[in-house]
């Protein structure tokens, strides 16, 4: 008796970052499933999938050269698809119809568990073209009716006896401390009251990382990722003196790195 073979899945998205935070998401959920291939945009995507003949391809909505939607139009029924996006949860129900399954950034533990529940259901089924499908979610999107989320782009702290508006491309780190937040910038440091876990709905997630419970970090102010005495990495930022710890359930973030 034969073993079936393991499933095999491309994962295209221009942010490297993004794509290890799927394949670490993924590789928890559904440790059979093995991840052949990574695309950074949509061209290569179709390229890869033609070559390597996956069972699935995780498509980023919004990509250069060519968007997700055009990909799985060029790899109709070659391929089970999910979509990965930042569009908002009110505009998903353009995506709940049909053979079709969706990820928002940044990729929810749950979330990608169930998805691969739904995806070990479907493979047993040739893939759906989808044609009416992706018609309807191009018309949408390019007519506007799914708007991308809005993310933070200012932070509103308190300084001393001041307020300031400081721009989130200026902040290196968020650091819970006590009952408020501290907001780090290379010059200085304020308070906000707003909770880490608010924080990460807020922001930017190609922008900030959660790299601990009480920690995010703006992912290109990271200088350098090293291990201390205990095992534990330690991320050095840019324009400061701090070192960072990372927790263990976010250390597969700097794996590749």
């Amino acid at each position: 008796m034969h073993a079936e073979p393991a499933p095999t899945a491309v994962i295209a998205d221009d942010e490297r970052l993004l794509r290890v935070q799927i394949v670490a998401r993924l590789k928890e959920a559904w440790p059979e499933l093995l991840i052949v291939g990574e695309a950074s945009n949509g061209r290569e995507a179709v390229a890869m999938v033609q070559s390597l003949e996956p069972d699935i391809v995780f498509l980023d909505i919004s990509m250069p050269e060519m968007d997700g939607i055009q990909a799985a139009r060029a790899l109709a029924g070659q391929a089970h698809v999910v979509f990965v996006t930042a569009f908002d949860q009110y505009a998903i129900k353009a995506f709940e119809q049909g053979a079709i399954d969706y990820l928002l950034k940044p990729a929810d533990p749950e979330r990608v568990a169930l998805t691969c529940q739904r995806l070990r259901a479907r493979l047993s089924q040739k893939p759906d073209p989808m044609n009416d499908l992706l018609e309807q979610l191009s018309h949408r999107i390019g007519g506007g009716s799914l708007k991308a989320r809005e993310y933070m782009r200012w932070v509103q702290a308190s300084v001393g006896a001041n307020i300031r508006m400081i721009p989130t491309s200026d902040i290196l780190f968020f650091r819970a401390e006590d009952k408020y937040t501290r907001v780090q910038t290379a010059g200085f440091e304020a308070l906000i009251r707003k909770p880490i876990k608010e924080l990460i709905d807020e922001l930017d997630p190609d922008e900030f990382w959660q790299i601990h419970r009480a920690t995010l970090v703006r992912v290109d102010a990271v200088e350098q990722v090293s291990r201390n005495f205990r095992g534990k990495q330690i991320v050095h930022v840019k324009g400061s003196e701090e070192k960072l710890e990372v927790s263990r359930s976010f250390s597969h973030l700097f794996k590749q790195m």
